[in-house]
């Protein structure tokens, strides 16, 4: 694509843009793509879109956002007002007004932060840097009932958990509870600089118009072409597939470690991201080095999670791998 052509602005119409967006769409069910260079980039769009939808229904009154505690949507301002956590927060403050923060599958605490002023409610499917958290399906449904009473957009940032990583295109598949908006990076670009917003019929229908937003780099022909691709191979080599029959290997195998060590309090996540849950007494830092000096990468997450999101294509003997180190470093 390179040798073909390299930028040319987004006003254009290039053929890689269009094959993206289109497997994209075809992928989520949603309905129009606007590609960005990062997630954090993804998530102001996606602020826009609800912004702008809320002003065409009822003025500048509606612009309120209700986002989750132990949430991170990213470092710009607008994504960092939206993250609920007050270690990125507090040393850029003051940050964006009419942002609400409710507790993750508590929707009693979402129902008391609604006014009439509220456009939308934000929420990653499957809490990541909060410390490996997924939705309860109860929790998502009523969040969408509330959301079609109300008219409110349902935001979902699938940045970290998306792209095939839970078994499906996205993990709010496995619910079956659709958002007006998603948010999508990472794995979208599988190494070169993408993200995506992409919104719902809803959204489409009464957001953002031409001339509302705009990019110089974002969706730029070079990166949709490696998009296109992505969307290739995970169909091709039947990645998802792949996942779902490996799923159960991983968990096992971490089950086994949690069993077998007292330190380890539980097993948490979705598909193939996954956490260990440690006692407060066993730095999680400590197993992330000894971790790293026997040729593993984790990471931590929340306060004292082991991070463990492998490869898609992870086979059985090296998550057998994965164990076996692990034991190691917990002996």
């Amino acid at each position: 694509q390179i040798d073909k052509l390299l930028h040319v602005s987004n006003l254009y119409y290039n053929v890689p843009i269009a094959e993206a967006g289109e497997k994209l769409v075809k992928a989520s069910g949603l309905e129009k793509v606007f590609f960005t260079n990062s997630g954090t980039e993804a998530i102001e769009g996606a602020l826009k879109a609800a912004k702008k939808y809320a002003y065409i229904r009822d003025g500048h009154s509606g612009h309120e956002i209700i986002a989750m505690n132990h949430s991170f949507h990213g470092r710009t301002i607008g994504a960092l007002s939206v993250t609920g956590n007050a270690h990125y927060r507090d040393p850029f403050a003051p940050l964006m007004d009419g942002v609400k923060f409710a507790d993750f599958n508590d929707i009693d605490s979402v129902k008391e932060q609604i006014t009439e002023k509220t456009c939308a409610i934000l929420l990653e499917p499957v809490q990541g840097e909060g410390g490996i958290f997924p939705a309860e399906q109860d929790f998502l449904d009523e969040l969408r009932q509330i959301c079609d009473e109300k008219d409110i957009l349902l935001i979902f940032d699938e940045i970290q958990c998306g792209m095939g990583r839970t078994g499906n295109y996205f993990a709010w598949q496995a619910y079956g509870v659709k958002p007006d908006i998603m948010t999508c990076a990472k794995a979208l670009g599988c190494g070169v600089p993408v993200g995506a917003f992409v919104l719902g019929k809803k959204a489409a229908k009464a957001s953002l118009v031409p001339g509302d937003h705009g990019t110089t780099y974002g969706g730029n022909p070079f990166v949709c072409a490696a998009v296109s691709r992505v969307f290739d191979i995970l169909e091709k080599d039947e990645i998802l597939k792949h996942v779902q029959e490996h799923i159960l290997f991983l968990e096992d195998a971490l089950d086994r470690i949690a069993e077998n060590h007292d330190c380890v309090l539980e097993r948490r996540g979705m598909g193939f991201m996954q956490g260990l849950v440690l006692k407060k007494e066993y730095p999680v830092g400590e197993v992330v080095k000894k971790a790293l000096d026997e040729g593993l990468l984790v990471i931590s997450a929340g306060e004292n999670v082991l991070r463990i999101v492998p490869p898609l294509v992870i086979q059985k003997e090296d998550i057998w791998k994965m164990e076996e180190i692990l034991e190691k470093c917990f002996k």
